[in-house]
């Protein structure tokens, strides 16, 4: 037992190697055999959505969120990512709303608030 080495046969991996490549070979096969079945079955699916006036799911989400962006356009609801960069909630604003008011008055109401 202790001074007995193994004897390999010759051939054993070139059979193993032979049989790996079937394994790949059938692997492809197998995966060309579905996505034949898949496109034949995308094929009747679109015949029917065709016939009946159907859209895809990815196309009902598209234009349900194009709506939805359309609707909030205007809207005082509207999300609150959709509100643009510089209106509202920045707590760090430079300007004070006083400062703003005072750029949007006359010159002689400026003068007479600067006067206090």
């Amino acid at each position: 037992m202790l001074g007995e080495k193994e004897e390999k046969d010759p051939d054993a991996e070139k059979k193993e190697e032979e049989r790996q490549e079937a394994l790949r070979q059938q692997e492809e096969e197998r995966k060309a055999k579905y996505a034949k079945m898949e496109a034949e079955r995308e094929s009747v699916r679109q015949g029917i959505r065709d016939k009946y006036g159907i859209k895809k799911k990815e196309e009902k989400e598209a234009e349900a969120q194009a709506a939805m962006e359309q609707a909030s356009e205007g809207s005082l609801t509207r999300p609150k990512k959709a509100v643009p960069t510089g209106c509202g909630d920045d707590e760090d604003e430079e300007e004070s709303i006083v400062d703003t008011v005072m750029k949007f008055l006359p010159g002689p109401l400026v003068d007479m608030f600067n006067k206090k």
